[in-house]
């Protein structure tokens, strides 16, 4: 990365010098509408930021845009942080978020103490444990909306793709989150290049070719041209800046004159054969000086310096690089040197044979210590192989390259040392563990690749099993394939005789994920318990329990909840062993035992920022916090997880999440939008082969008709959930909808059809002890009962602990009321039809609180009390700001539990409370029936949000 502190502008501004490229003095030529984009940018970011991506080929002028920026920017008062991506092999991991962000480190004290040490662990001011990416991302932006608090900030991000990946996926971290801050993302990256940014719903700035116009306004600003020689640049620079400017140099050389042929050779190719034909008229240390600076992984002056006088045999000072300095072929200073083009560096390797670099390599690696990993890389890149010493070698660096956190640097160790291997099995070995590191990174292309070469070599039988392992992890299959799963329980066994008994537990938790989405009959899932039962030094490991839950959450579902009796959320310190047990937990139907794991789970991987694994813990939650009543939090999470799961590229828990929002969608009144989203997922080809979404979506279906009224279609559509032959049914998830079965056949007269299907899960509770089916039966009993049996079977119903299940209490109680006025016993049905309506208007049940505000008024009551809920006032996220905020949690707090900046939270409160109708934080704890507890005086907290 290059930088270089900037005089001027007062003590707060901090700008980072990007290249200078073909400018016409200070005018960018035939780029005024892209000007005006990035005007109106910075022009407005007081208010609110954004950000913008700047797209186009090679020298089309996206750096001179970006410089441009800078200048308006800087000339606007605003802190200007920039940083260049440099076309490397590996660039280390937030090498470029150090760059960017080492001038405000020194005004980190407000930064949360682990966010703090996160960020300077990766900015490599502290040694520590490899960071967590989205910890990391966090403190970032929690920095800079400190500094944006005092005036804007614009981030300029040029060669995206050359970027460290770890700081590609900050940036876009940022510019998710930034709409209500004072802070502006502007970068540039290639077309074919795939950056985090690019998803972060930015303003996306194609650059294209200059028109003829221009183009000639551009070359007349350059070296004198003959006609002919400026039309046939014209022909061969396709309005490309870079081009325009550089082929004139060259052409006058007379290095390529007629054997110029513009339509033979691609754009790219025609450039670095423009930079290479300047290369060869400097003297022959200074292209050995040029070459060194090619071929090595870092910048130093020193370095190269070093490498120069052993590849040239003469003893050489820095002065070697004035010529290729003057020629405008790169920079350097006291400390480091820099290509003026990253096309240079390309140039240059393209023009100098194998031979040479080869030698370039030898020389840079005799620079290093003995023990360097850099040294290594260099030998290795000096040689054709094989080379088992320097195979070994990289072997061993790998592992430090991990430790760091460097997961390309330790991929491109293991290829190469690979190549050079000697032995075929060893070779495969390494090829896997390099598909492992790959797993790792969510790189699917290059998990293929290495398994795909590793294939060719001798394997192992344990080998075979981590192949089998490695392409099941990207790959889906087709649901319900019972022969898949069944060979994945054979390969768990392989590998436990084989000695690996965690890679057997990885494979045996896939057979059963395999099992939970598609119906697969029962030898499968039988087959993956007796696996799973027969590890028996792993009968403790959270996988192992989960295997269980999810393969069989129905005939295991007792042992499952016997076994999880025996953890508790309190003692279980690591968050994906709290995830494991809440998803086991939640299998079974043990909500509130889920609720549990998963909540402490959530709070870890927020303090940890792996929102990777959060996105399943909310997806989960979401579920959970729908059957216990608790909606508020559960609309959050759903939103939440489908956005992580879409910012973190896990498109399978992102469709479930979907699924949830559609099922939340209907709870809350929102009869077309649950529609909507249920029929997308019947017509998704990749969800409507998954019986668990089909199941969930006729779930969002069934409710949403019953919130219209239609309870005929909604039976319809609930039935389909309890028949084992029907694609739609769930063995699990159907458990969630007996009592909304049980509602919509009282409403079209089915109730014998219903008793049917009571009877068949009255059955199940015979070898089940989910506590899901046990609730939703205390309400789907009386319902359906005679009226001789029905009022004993209400009073046993709530005569239950229902405390942690209020949604499952409350409809005992609205239903019961019901019964009690419609046998006229009005003044006895208005104490549970009172407990039903406030709990009904406190989760936000506004169908079924509009049922209970009736079935009072008939009884003889009136009530003042208002017609919505929370939730339908308010989106998701602002239910979960608004929900913290009663809690008493600063907008700081707040920030940092959601990810989000503190401006965002207080921009939030500003639209919320008005909403509400209230001015102050205790009245929306009112709200939510809490207490903020942080506050000494909260009658008098009124609109206060900024300060918070």
């Amino acid at each position: 990365m290059n930088s270089q502190r900037l005089s001027g502008g007062g003590p707060d501004r901090v700008v980072r010098r990007l290249p200078d490229e073909h400018l016409v003095q200070s005018h960018l030529v035939g780029r005024s509408a892209e000007l005006s984009v990035v005007a109106d940018l910075v022009a407005r970011i007081a208010g609110g930021g954004g950000a913008v991506i700047v797209r186009g080929d090679p020298g089309i002028g996206k750096s001179q845009l970006l410089r441009r920026a800078a200048e308006m920017a800087g000339d606007a008062g605003c802190t200007v942080l920039a940083v260049t991506g440099l076309e490397s092999a590996a660039a280390p991991p937030f090498s470029g978020l150090g760059e960017l962000m080492g001038p405000l480190l020194p005004d980190a004290g407000d930064v949360p103490p682990v966010q703090l040490s996160s960020l300077l662990t990766a900015c490599g001011v502290a040694q520590g444990p490899p960071p967590e990416v989205f910890l990391v991302a966090l403190a970032a932006l929690t920095l800079l909306t400190e500094r944006a608090a005092s005036g804007p900030v614009v981030i300029i991000a040029d060669d995206m793709q050359w970027l460290d990946s770890r700081t590609n996926e900050v940036l876009a971290f940022l510019a998710r989150r930034i709409g209500d801050d004072a802070i502006a993302v502007i970068g540039a990256v290639r077309p074919g290049y795939s950056i985090g940014l690019s998803d972060a719903d930015c303003h996306l700035m194609e650059l294209h070719g200059l028109d003829d116009v221009s183009s000639r306004m551009l070359l007349a600003a350059g070296p004198p041209l003959t006609p002919g020689d400026r039309d046939t640049i014209l022909q061969a620079a396709m309005g490309n800046p870079l081009a325009l400017t550089e082929l004139p140099l060259v052409w006058k050389s007379g290095e390529l004159g007629y054997r110029w042929q513009p339509e033979s050779v691609p754009l790219t190719a025609r450039l670095e054969r423009a930079f290479a034909a300047r290369i060869t008229h400097l003297p022959p240390v200074t292209r050995d000086a040029i070459l060194v600076a090619a071929v090595n992984r870092g910048a130093e002056l020193a370095e190269i310096v070093a490498g120069t006088s052993l590849l040239s045999g003469q003893s050489v000072t820095a002065a070697v690089l004035e010529p290729a300095e003057r020629a405008g072929i790169l920079r350097f200073d006291e400390a480091n040197v820099q290509f003026r083009h990253p096309l240079v560096r390309s140039g240059v390797l393209l023009h100098e044979p194998v031979a040479r670099r080869q030698a370039a390599n030898a020389a840079l690696s005799a620079v290093f210590p003995v023990q360097s990993p850099r040294r290594t890389w260099h030998r290795s890149q000096a040689v054709d192989g094989p080379a088992d010493d320097i195979a070994d070698a990289l072997e061993l660096d790998q592992h430090e390259s991990v430790r760091r956190g460097a997961l390309m640097e330790a991929i491109s160790a293991l290829e190469r040392a690979a190549q050079l291997t000697s032995d075929p099995a060893t070779q495969g070995q390494r090829l896997l563990l390099a598909a492992h590191h790959a797993y790792g990174l969510g790189r699917a292309d290059l998990v293929d690749r290495f398994v795909t070469a590793a294939a060719q070599t001798a394997f192992t039988a344990l080998d075979r099993a981590r192949v089998e392992w490695l392409r099941e992890i990207f790959d889906d299959g087709e649901p319900g394939d019972a022969d898949r799963i069944l060979a994945l329980c054979e390969t768990a066994v392989r590998a436990q005789v084989a000695g690996d008994p965690d890679l057997a537990l990885n494979l045996v938790l896939s057979a059963a994920g395999r099992c939970w989405w598609a119906d697969t009959g029962a030898q499968p899932r039988a087959r993956v318990v007796q696996v799973a039962d027969s590890l028996i030094d792993s009968q403790d490991d959270p996988r192992c329990l989960a295997a269980v839950a999810v393969a069989e959450p129905i005939l295991r579902g007792t042992q499952v909840i016997t076994r999880l009796s025996g953890f508790s959320p309190e003692t279980v310190v690591d968050a994906d062993h709290l995830r494991l047990l809440g998803m086991a937990a939640r299998a079974v139907g043990d909500e509130t035992r889920a609720a549990d794991f998963l909540d402490r789970a959530e709070a870890r991987l927020r303090v940890q920022g792996q929102l990777g694994l959060l996105s399943h813990v909310l997806g989960l939650q979401g579920a959970v916090q729908v059957d216990l009543g608790d909606w508020h939090r559960a609309f959050g999470s759903a939103e939440e997880a489908y956005r992580l799961g879409e910012e973190t590229g896990q498109p399978v828990w992102a469709s479930g999440a979907a699924v949830l929002g559609a099922r939340a969608a209907a709870l809350r009144g929102d009869i077309g939008q649950a529609l909507e989203q249920a029929a997308e997922v019947e017509k998704s080809t990749t969800m409507r082969r998954i019986n668990q979404f089909l199941a969930c979506a006729q779930l969002a279906r069934g409710i949403a008709e019953i919130c219209a009224g239609r309870h005929a279609d909604a039976y319809d559509a609930l039935r389909p959930l309890f028949d084992p032959g029907d694609p739609r049914h769930h063995q699990r998830e159907q458990l969630s909808g007996i009592m909304y079965l049980a509602e919509a056949a009282v409403g079209c007269d089915r109730r014998e059809e219903a008793k049917d299907i009571l009877s068949r899960m009255e059955a199940l509770a015979c070898v089940t002890a989910s506590p899901v089916l046990a609730m939703q039966l205390l309400y789907a009993r009386p319902v359906l009962a005679a009226d001789d049996d029905a009022e004993a079977l209400y009073r046993d119903g709530l005569s239950n602990d229902l405390t942690r299940w209020p949604w499952i209490r409350s409809r005992i109680q609205l239903a019961y009321g019901m019964w009690l006025r419609r046998r006229r016993r009005r003044s006895e049905s208005r104490e549970p039809l009172r407990l039903a309506l406030a709990t009904f208007e406190l989760i936000g049940a506004a169908t079924w609180a509009g049922q209970a505000r009736a079935e009072l008024r008939a009884a003889g009551e009136r009530t003042d009390l208002p017609e919505q809920g929370l939730s339908a006032e308010l989106s998701a996220q602002e239910l979960q700001v608004a929900r913290l905020a009663a809690e008493g949690l600063s907008n700081r707090e707040i920030g940092q539990r959601l990810f989000l900046s503190p401006r965002t939270v207080g921009s939030h409160l500003y639209r919320i409370f008005p909403r509400l109708g209230i001015r102050s934080r205790g009245q929306l704890a009112m709200l939510f029936g809490a207490t903020p507890g942080s506050m000494a005086d909260a009658a008098g907290d009124s609109l206060s949000w900024a300060d918070r």
